[in-house]
């Protein structure tokens, strides 16, 4: 299981959200390159980068980023406001080795099946943001998560199954940025009906036991953000676990 710890940069700040809220940000400084060599000097191998200005704004502002991250020796899967194949062309012509994208996922998935035929799966991580109904059904959100998809995340994924989908980031939206625990019941699922995909869980992480719980699950990766800046656990201690 590969631990990807998070750098969500907004404005050139390093920032954390509660649950996708802009409204709700918690500042960690102005030196996204300094936590990136802290990461990197702790062990990590890969950083999850999330242009958020990006993301908010619908223009990616953070490319330069990713360069003098990879610079620093982190593999990375970057994304934020990630719209056009040109976006992906220039983040892996940064250096990246993935290009994460979001809602288009959701929204267009035609769009983004076409770059795993160009670009190859390898390259590309769909990222999708759910939410839970009453029943327990996963439906993808759009919208600053406000709006629910008319599909189930289940529907969603068939298409992607068939166009040879390899790597796929789901958040629990309601766990995101909360350090509530991460939603293991939805990632067993998702383990059990597609397990040749490499599943990335995001949001929720708040110990080293959600960690253990996680690898012993199957996940291929798991994004860690809040924990690690408000010091629940150290990366060390996370690459140990």
């Amino acid at each position: 299981m590969i631990l990807y710890p998070a750098l969500d940069v907004l404005d050139g700040r390093v920032v954390r959200l509660a649950k996708g809220d802009f409204e709700t940000v918690t500042d960690y400084g102005d030196d996204p390159v300094a936590v990136a060599q802290q990461f990197r000097a702790a062990g990590a191998d890969w950083l999850h980068l999330v242009d958020l200005s990006g993301a908010r704004d619908g223009t990616r502002r953070q490319h330069d980023l990713i360069n003098i991250v990879v610079d620093v020796g982190l593999k990375v899967q970057a994304g934020g406001g990630v719209r056009q194949v040109k976006d992906v062309i220039s983040i892996l012509d940064a250096g990246a080795q993935r290009v994460v994208t979001g809602s288009l996922a959701v929204s267009h998935p035609e769009t983004v099946i076409g770059w795993l035929e160009r670009f190859g799966p390898e390259s590309i991580t769909a990222a999708f943001d759910v939410r839970l109904d009453e029943t327990g059904v996963a439906y993808p959100v759009l919208n600053g998560w406000t709006q629910k998809a008319r599909i189930t995340l289940s529907e969603l994924l068939e298409a992607y199954s068939q166009a040879g989908l390899l790597h796929a980031l789901v958040t629990d939206v309601d766990r995101d940025g909360m350090l509530e625990g991460p939603n293991q019941m939805l990632y067993a699922d998702l383990i059990a009906s597609r397990s040749q995909v490499h599943w990335q869980a995001s949001g929720g992480v708040a110990s080293l036991s959600d960690l253990a719980a996680l690898r012993m699950a199957g996940l291929s990766g798991v994004i860690m953000g809040r924990a690690l800046f408000e010091g629940r656990f150290t990366l060390k201690e996370a690459l140990l676990c």
